[in-house]
């Protein structure tokens, strides 16, 4: 049986989670995204099928597609010089007077600046790694912007080939509470949809001893298939706007924007003990 102040301290930083991850920020699911979103996981059995042949000439276009967005982005000053605002925006946790141009103009442009699957791939793989959680928004404003602050507690996310992960802590090495899932990202929406399977404290796993009201809430241990798409049964989810080496920019459900900087330190062991699988 949970201990009341154990029950509290589950409700205080999953409170803070909510208001500055994004937890509790769903994307409205209908049965066609689902089915978009498990769609990568099928394609990639499909091509892990194909003969050697078959291999070759897929793995060429990759490439020229690739190559060609490359020089796409490398071309465009506007991007360079966005990306440069919102990385170093990212690294100082303080906004600038350009943050807000600079995001937008990535956030209007993604089907320019990543015109084809493979460039989206590519952008998404950057994504992989240890982030801290620096700047957001709350949601869009009518008739105006809304301003990038700055997130007063160590908030932090971690993206890896099979799961996403986020939580909150003191810093990198002492993480308070962090929840553990699978990630299904559709490529062609560059949308992750996130499920939590499991629940940290103090990097050692508590998910049995989550209240079931709690449990529920959070949609624990659901899939894709479970969530019917009707609100309050909205899978979490996030767009990726953008990535670079340094920084990471992604829309929640409600329309907030983060901005993430990369941590050189693997959170995995501080968070859940290990490396994840």
């Amino acid at each position: 049986m949970t201990s009341t102040p154990l029950l509290l301290l589950l409700l205080a930083v999953l409170g803070a989670c909510e208001c500055f991850i994004g937890i509790a920020a769903p994307l409205a699911f209908k049965r066609s995204t689902i089915s978009c979103l498990v769609q990568p996981i099928q394609l990639k059995t499909l091509r892990q099928e194909s003969s050697a042949t078959d291999a070759a000439p897929h793995a060429a276009k990759r490439i020229a597609c690739l190559f060609a967005a490359t020089l796409l982005q490398e071309d465009d000053a506007t991007y360079l010089k966005s990306f440069q605002t919102i990385d170093s925006c990212a690294a100082a946790g303080s906004p600038s007077d350009d943050l807000h141009d600079a995001v937008r103009y990535i956030d209007r442009n993604a089907s320019k600046l990543y015109p084809n699957e493979s460039a989206k791939e590519e952008m998404w793989k950057r994504a992989y790694g240890s982030w801290k959680l620096q700047l957001a928004t709350g949601p869009p404003s009518r008739g105006g912007t809304t301003p990038f602050k700055s997130v007063p507690i160590f908030a932090f996310a971690m993206i890896d080939e099979n799961n996403f992960g986020n939580g909150v802590g003191l810093n990198q090495d002492r993480i308070i509470l962090s929840l553990l899932g699978n990630h299904y990202f559709n490529v062609k929406k560059r949308v992750m949809g996130i499920g939590i399977d499991d629940m940290f404290l103090f990097s050692n796993k508590v998910t049995q001893y989550v209240p079931g009201f709690i449990s529920d809430g959070m949609g624990l241990k659901k899939k894709p298939e479970d969530f019917s798409g009707k609100k309050g049964s909205r899978m979490p989810a996030f767009t990726i706007i953008g990535s670079s080496e340094k920084s990471l920019i992604a829309r929640g459900g409600s329309g907030g924007i983060a901005i993430w900087t990369r941590l050189e330190k693997d959170i995995r062991p501080a968070a859940y003990g290990r490396k994840t699988q």
